[in-house]
């Protein structure tokens, strides 16, 4: 289980994935562009745009290292010593209000003083939440935990909510999923871990697919769009302002362009906008809360 390993199969789980949504968009073609960091390492961006289902997508693998920045040891109460970190990050914006946004993280991180950990999870924000669609998300995400450890995705759904947590609005980003961080040798051996992280990786195409396969046809409107670009600027409030996997990338001069991938090609904000009582986007905002039982829904 050395950081060879990892970092491989990760970059074959972006291959993997980016020839799934392929198909499942019909259309679309993923274009590669490989960078190097300057510090060491590098990664390679996978972006699509414009497709049938996609609006806009990025899968990216990357694996870096060198001296750890002061800002990463001092927020993460690390001695210092030098790092090495690798994953593969997702987020796919579509075209249709009725397809929602997901979002998929696995990733892994170690020191040469022996610290390492594997972190990630995977989640869903919809433009209109559809019960049914999200009972299925949790329920698969469910089982994926439980192969790990039964009493794992309480913990890991409740990381989520938090996580995900829009606190300058109140709301939840979307309906949220699993979220795990610095999962190391107190909870399991790294093979162990690894094989979990494995796991999540490879729910994401079976999850989504089925959730894009139902809803891709759906006849949408303008207003529903008016909806969606407004669901989008709160996407993009989150990952600019609270993501810690934006700051990481930032603070250890990543690459920018792949950083920020995951924003929307299009987002809107209205002064004051509230929804009318009663209507699908205000029925959508009372189910962006925490704590909300997506399994037994």
């Amino acid at each position: 289980m050395d950081k060879d390993t990892i970092s491989n199969w990760f970059k074959n789980l972006q291959s993997d994935i980016t020839s799934n949504l392929e198909k499942i968009d019909g259309s679309g073609i993923f274009s590669g562009d490989t960078w190097k960091r300057s510090e060491g390492g590098g990664g390679h961006s996978m972006v699509i745009e414009n497709g049938d289902v996609f609006e806009k997508g990025g899968v990216n693998w990357s694996a870096v290292h060198g001296n750890t920045p002061q800002k990463i040891l001092d927020a993460l109460k690390l001695e210092a010593a030098n790092f090495f970190a690798t994953g593969v990050s997702i987020v796919i914006h579509p075209h249709s209000p009725h397809v929602p946004i997901i979002h998929m993280n696995v990733r892994y991180f170690e020191m040469s003083n022996g610290v390492w950990w594997f972190g990630g999870g995977i989640d869903l924000t919809p433009i209109y939440v559809n019960d049914d669609d999200a009972a299925h998300f949790h329920r698969k995400l469910k089982e994926t935990c439980d192969r790990h450890n039964v009493d794992c995705y309480p913990q890991y759904k409740k990381w989520a909510d938090d996580y995900f947590f829009i606190k300058h609005r109140n709301e939840t980003r979307g309906i949220g999923g699993i979220f795990f961080d610095r999962l190391s040798s107190k909870h399991g051996t790294k093979k162990e871990l690894f094989s979990f992280v494995q796991n999540v990786g490879n729910t994401f195409i079976p999850v989504y697919k089925e959730i894009v396969y139902k809803n891709k046809d759906l006849i949408f409107d303008d207003n529903q769009k008016k909806w969606q670009y407004l669901r989008r600027g709160r996407y993009v409030e989150f990952n600019l302002v609270l993501d810690k996997g934006t700051k990481f990338g930032l603070d250890t001069d990543g690459r920018t362009e792949s950083i920020l991938m995951s924003l929307p090609p299009q987002a809107n904000w209205a002064y004051n906008y509230k929804p009318e009582t009663g209507s699908p986007e205000w029925d959508t905002l009372q189910k962006l809360k925490k704590g909300m039982d997506w399994v037994n829904k």
